[in-house]
């Protein structure tokens, strides 16, 4: 079992962060990133080509996390892998010990960096979620038996700000039924949409971890906003930033901020934070947050 599992089960709160793989060979900062959370996280996601752009791959960063004892999350996307691909990577994973996964369908190739690469998207997050539920049984999509199955604690990912937010229980209703059995949120900045979103979503009875976007500007927030679905960051925050003599600093406080009122209130099992390219700041983010 999972230190993510594990932590979720017995109730606790539970803490992941996320890293992006290099682009490039040299692994070297990333991995320093990860020793700062040694010990102040369950795990660490570890993206899968983010934003469609090229990088080295999710489950070559998880080895190396793994190997250095650091509990990784596989993420798996459906856009640059058929339902082959998919479970070959899967298996892959369980020969390395990984034990986590999250099944992500994934943006478009044209928002990337490589935008003439065609997208794949045999399978959706539901159908990322079906096949690992079907390779723990034993069998692959096409009803072979394997020569030993994988082991998984499967996650997906939900949006709270989703309008219609509807829309999104029928999905996360479906991600369940699929075999996931914890939920991590796009990032959230209001009290108000998580207490919104636990009250449609107790039925489930599922693990959800609020994202965290530790802002460090207000053109970063107001970039967000425009650019990114399912964001909604208040112009309150936005001021703070604004007003602020070092915005950074000000992010970070508010993120604390946010994560100590969501853990008080109860509003989640957990708190998963995505600092974007600023991952030296995690610590600074859970010592403000008094976790």
């Amino acid at each position: 079992m999972s230190q993510l599992q594990k932590a979720l089960e017995n109730g606790e709160f539970a803490v992941t962060s996320e890293l992006a793989p290099p682009k490039g060979t040299d692994f070297s900062h990333v991995l320093k990133c990860a020793e700062l959370v040694r010990g102040r996280v369950c795990a660490i996601n570890v993206t899968d080509f983010q934003s469609s752009a090229l990088k080295a791959t999710s489950l070559a960063m998880c080895k190396a996390l793994q190997d250095r004892g650091l509990e990784p999350v596989l993420q798996i996307t459906g856009r640059d892998r058929n339902r082959i691909a998919i479970q070959g990577e899967m298996l892959s994973a369980g020969f390395f010990g990984i034990k986590n996964l999250l099944a992500i369908t994934g943006d478009h190739t044209t928002i990337g960096d490589n935008p003439g690469a065609k997208p794949v998207f045999d399978l959706d997050s539901v159908g990322i979620l079906q096949a690992a539920s079907t390779l723990m049984n034993g069998f692959d999509m096409g009803g072979n038996k394997l020569d030993r199955a994988p082991s998984f604690f499967l996650g997906a990912t939900v949006t709270p700000e989703y309008d219609p937010i509807e829309l999104q229980i029928v999905k996360m209703e479906k991600k369940v039924k699929a075999g996931a059995r914890f939920f991590q949120t796009q990032a959230v900045f209001r009290i108000e949409t998580m207490e919104k979103f636990k009250k449609l979503t107790e039925h489930l009875n599922v693990p959800v971890i609020a994202g965290i976007i530790p802002l460090r500007s207000a053109g970063m927030a107001k970039f967000m906003n425009k650019n990114i679905p399912g964001i909604n960051i208040p112009d309150n925050i936005i001021d703070r930033l604004r007003s602020s003599d070092n915005s950074v600093k000000e992010g970070i406080k508010i993120a604390g901020e946010l994560i100590a009122e969501l853990k008080e209130k109860g509003l989640c099992s957990g708190v998963h934070i995505m600092a974007i390219g600023a991952e030296e700041n995690v610590p600074l983010v859970l010592d403000a947050a008094g976790v």
